[in-house]
């Protein structure tokens, strides 16, 4: 599967999307092997283990200003889809107002609604904070979910941990999605984060590339381009 297959496939209703078999013929990285997933699972603890020591303090004046900005707790938790179909609960700090979740009608028109519904995601939503914003921008928000990796039930480079509905996005592919650990960031948010959605089928063909392809030449072009992205605020 290459990059370009991503723009090739279109699908409108969830679970009706029928991925393509592997193409052998594409150049891509070689899937890594039994070697590469104890290498990987080394780096996940020692790398996210000097990131929650480097960054505790950050974090928590980051916390301050998240509460300072809009009443609340400074971190929720949001129910995954891990591994094989495990029930994961992932840390975030807090972006939105506290009742985005639970009354998303009180803050967005129809269409706006209907998008979220779909995509879990809005052009300009007006439930985000000033504050969380800005962490957004720089992925910041994300920082707690390396104690998820230490857990176990994420890893640092991975397929995006999605909903139980959206998990149906995959249709036939589904369980393939499935049997990779999701991970803090992938090959879909560095690439067509922005444009790749599931109503277009993007988003599936990019998560399932990596899924097919994981390996340490893939990690590391995710691994610098999600610095790059940080950087750049995207």
């Amino acid at each position: 599967m290459s990059e370009e297959q991503a723009t090739r496939f279109r699908v409108a209703k969830r679970g009706d999307f029928c991925v393509p078999p592997p193409d052998d013929t594409v150049p891509a990285p070689k899937p890594g092997g039994a070697g590469y997933r104890f290498v990987k699972r080394l780096f996940d603890i020692v790398f996210s283990a000097v990131v929650c020591a480097v960054l505790v303090l950050p974090v928590a004046v980051l916390c301050l200003f998240v509460v300072l900005d809009s009443p609340g707790a400074p971190f929720f938790r949001q129910e995954r889809i891990g591994l094989n179909g495990k029930k994961i609960r992932i840390w975030k700090i807090r972006t939105m107002v506290t009742d985005a979740h639970t009354n998303p009608q009180r803050y967005m028109t129809p269409e706006q609604l209907e998008q979220w519904e779909r995509e879990q995601k809005v052009d300009d939503d007006p439930r985000i904070t000033r504050i969380g914003r800005f962490l957004r921008n720089t992925s910041l928000d994300e920082l707690p979910q390396f104690l998820n990796v230490l857990t176990g039930d994420l890893s640092v480079i991975g397929p995006r941990p999605v909903t139980i509905e959206e998990t149906y996005e995959f249709g036939s592919a589904r369980d393939e999605f499935l049997s990779v650990k999701p991970g803090i960031t992938g090959w879909w948010q560095v690439t067509e984060r922005n444009n790749a959605t599931w109503e277009n089928g993007d988003r599936q063909m990019l998560e399932l590339f990596y899924v097919r392809h994981a390996s340490f030449a893939l990690d590391l072009r995710i691994f610098v381009r999600t610095f790059k992205a940080m950087g750049s605020g995207q």
